[in-house]
């Protein structure tokens, strides 16, 4: 485990592998880098010429809280060319899953000079997919602080994991002035609305069409609300240099996996199986 000091955030990570080219992996909700499947799967892609960056996002993991910003996935998105350019490891590979998809579409078009190329999957959208999102993130703490204070919310089970693994953000979360707090928080949980003009939430499909690095997007199934076809395929037709792909999965991967989070702990389980398309992919796309 490392830690880096990103424009004043400790950052947690860890590299897997030795390489020149540099590949950067980014889960959704609030999950940590050491959540079961991750890194197999970096372990998979890592190999000669290949390194994988795991980091736990700002407000996730051992990685500081921080409330600021238009979006969580656009500060989350600044927080990681940061840290790469602290790193000194980009351009690289951005790839990622639900919100991380965000966050790495966020980071290539805010700061393409991180960016050496995008795998993406599960990408979340849709108006069920992204109000079920924005109340799972933020419903509880707002009511709480509005309703109550600072110490209720950080008695939240959504932050147990950020104050566990890093002591420091409990004082960091009960030093928040509240009403400051709540505007964030909603302005954060408003940026999740679907919005005409944008298949994903706080990209412009102008913005899209703006990325003009190698992209690998693999198609969301049928199934799955929370990431529907539709959006994964319009992103693929929004992407300059997207090649669009099938996932090496059936149709109800993502609704499986997440009926087995009582006992597996982890939605992610099965991504390493995602590494030969994306070994293949770069070896064939990338230079």
């Amino acid at each position: 485990m490392a830690y880096a000091n990103v424009n004043g955030l400790r950052i947690g990570y860890d590299i897997i592998g030795e390489g020149e080219r540099t590949w950067v992996l980014t889960l959704g909700g609030r999950f940590t880098r050491d959540t079961a499947g991750v890194a197999d799967l970096a372990r998979a892609i890592a190999g000669p010429g290949n390194q994988v960056l795991l980091w736990d996002r700002p407000n996730s993991g051992e990685s500081d809280l921080y409330f600021s910003g238009p979006s969580e996935p656009r500060m989350q998105a600044d927080a990681l060319a940061g840290l790469l350019t602290t790193l000194g490891l980009g351009p690289a590979v951005l790839a990622g899953g639900t919100v991380g998809s965000h966050v790495s579409l966020l980071t290539a078009a805010h700061h393409p000079e991180a960016a050496a190329g995008l795998a993406l999957w599960w990408v979340s959208g849709g108006a069920p997919g992204l109000m079920i999102l924005a109340n799972a993130y933020y419903s509880a703490t707002v009511t709480t602080a509005w309703t109550r204070d600072m110490a209720a919310v950080a008695a939240l089970p959504e932050w147990a994991p950020s104050l566990e693994r890093n002591p420091q953000n409990r004082q960091r979360l009960l030093a928040q002035d509240r009403d400051e707090f709540l505007a964030t928080v909603q302005r954060w949980m408003a940026a999740f609305s679907p919005r005409p003009g944008e298949v994903v939430p706080g990209l412009s499909d102008e913005g899209a069409r703006s990325i003009r690095v190698p992209a690998l997007v693999f198609r969301s199934g049928a199934s799955d609300p929370f990431h529907p076809r539709a959006t994964s395929e319009a992103l693929a037709g929004l992407l300059p240099g997207a090649r669009l792909v099938e996932p090496p999965w059936g149709d109800r991967e993502y609704l499986e996996r997440q009926a087995e989070m009582a006992t597996a702990a982890s939605l992610f389980v099965r991504w390493p199986l995602l590494a030969p398309v994306l070994s293949a992919w770069a070896a064939d796309a990338l230079t």
